[in-house]
């Protein structure tokens, strides 16, 4: 039987100013971490006899979406981080994110990684999340069959 659990995500950042735990153990909303390509990867194009073509881009680039209880320790250190990196141009976008699954076999590596911005904050009845969004520059996917 095919089975996944977050249990088995690792996830690290590294860069300018530290390195953080991302995946188990750092507080991890329910939503996770979200990986989404910055645009397609082709565009069609049909001519007016309806033939068609087809236009592969070289962008590998996207965003990455880490979503941590409000609580978790880890907003500390990112944003120890986040400070540290836009401070000066000399930090910025020079972090890895390293992503694995070593149940499902699925490794990720995002390289060229900058913060998007600082998270929004929400001080409410509930405690919710902070979602820290990251530009990642190259993003690198192998996607594993469930084991």
């Amino acid at each position: 039987m095919a089975t996944y659990s977050f249990l088995d995500v690792n996830c690290a950042m590294t860069g300018p100013g530290g390195a953080v735990n991302l995946g188990v153990g750092a507080s991890n909303a329910e939503e996770g971490i979200t990986i989404t390509p910055t645009e397609d990867i082709d565009t069609m194009t049909i001519g007016a006899d309806g033939s068609p073509m087809h236009s592969l881009h070289a962008d590998k680039s996207g965003s990455v979406s880490v979503r941590l209880l409000k609580t978790s320790p880890v907003n500390q250190k990112l944003s120890q981080m986040y400070a540290f990196q836009t401070a000066s141009g000399a930090n910025h976008g020079q972090n890895t994110i390293s992503l694995s699954n070593a149940h499902t076999g699925d490794v990720i590596t995002c390289q060229v990684v900058a913060f998007k911005r600082a998270p929004d904050l929400n001080f409410a009845k509930e405690g919710g999340f902070n979602d820290w969004i990251f530009n990642a520059g190259i993003i690198d996917r192998t996607l594993g069959g469930t084991a």
